[in-house]
């Protein structure tokens, strides 16, 4: 980790599959986001072993579990971030997301497609699927940095 730099490990759509490469990846992030389809409380568990985890819901998992709400927000360095599934907007773009949310970084799943949009300052982040490979998309993972006012995003595509 750059100093002054705060990283977020970024996953999603794990359907209860946490792939071996994803903790040497994430080692020494500070945090964790996971935008839903956990599929279990064992994936949450292997992800808090290696940085503390913030989870939202997805449309696969238990929308009463209280572990899971729909949606977070928080500050990440001096930007604001915002986590759901995206499945409450239907099929979820960037632009819906940025409609929707006010955050600096808005990050969801549900598509399974590995993105990264920019509009101005704002930037939309769909780690893509960490979890079985479905719909013939490779799947992957990625990292947000955040310094000062500036994030920048790396994607890992894993083995599939």
């Amino acid at each position: 980790m750059i100093a002054g730099t705060f990283v977020v490990g970024l996953i999603s759509d794990t359907h209860g599959l946490l792939r071996a490469e994803v903790a040497p990846w994430f080692a020494g992030v500070d945090v964790i986001v996971h935008a839903g389809d956990v599929g279990g409380h064992a994936v949450l568990a292997a992800l808090a072993k290696v940085a503390p985890v913030e989870a939202v819901s997805g449309n696969v998992d238990d929308r009463h579990d209280p572990a899971l709400p729909r949606e977070r927000s928080f500050p990440v360095g001096a930007l604001t971030l915002h986590v759901s599934h995206g499945d409450e907007l239907g099929r979820p773009t960037p632009e819906r997301l940025l409609t929707r949310y006010a955050a600096d970084v808005l990050v969801f799943g549900h598509t399974h497609q590995a993105e990264l949009f920019r509009q101005g300052d704002r930037l939309v982040v769909n780690p893509g699927a960490a979890g079985p490979r479905r719909f013939r998309l490779q799947p992957s993972i990625a990292k947000l940095m955040v310094s000062g006012h500036q994030a920048h995003v790396e994607f890992l595509t894993l083995p599939g």
